[in-house]
């Protein structure tokens, strides 16, 4: 894996995202693992003063880390913007407030990946005998 970066990057689809890049080189081909890609669109309100409006690229998701194919990028800049990174990180402290809960046993079982496992196969095992 390469070292991570911010970055500005332009898809062959259109879509322009922002997010931290880190390129990794798999045999076959380059990947670009992007943590939480974000869309930036600069919204005009009252006629001269300027906002932003941060969004997730991709709405149907909760996954953070997203992987795209280098030959789906048209071009990549690397963005060193203090306001760009400001607004990212903006983005991720509120979105993390908002699903950040801590696991409870009130919010159902709890049990090892082991444990899981075990309950799981029987689960499935006695499905299929029926």
């Amino acid at each position: 894996m390469e070292e991570e970066f911010y970055a500005t990057i332009k898809l062959k689809c259109g879509d322009e995202i922002f997010a931290k890049v880190c390129a990794e080189d798999d045999k076959e081909r380059i990947m670009l693992l992007l943590s939480n890609p974000i869309t930036i669109d600069e919204v005009i309100i009252r006629g001269t003063v300027t906002g932003y409006k941060v969004e997730p690229w991709l709405k149907t998701t909760d996954d953070d880390l997203i992987m795209i194919d280098l030959d789906d990028v048209l071009t990549m800049t690397e963005n060193t913007s203090i306001e760009m990174i400001m607004y990212y990180h903006d983005y991720l402290r509120k979105n993390n407030k908002e699903n950040n809960s801590k696991l409870s046993k009130e919010m159902g079982y709890i049990s090892s990946v082991k444990d899981a496992k075990k309950t799981l196969e029987k689960l499935y095992k006695d499905s299929v005998d029926l």
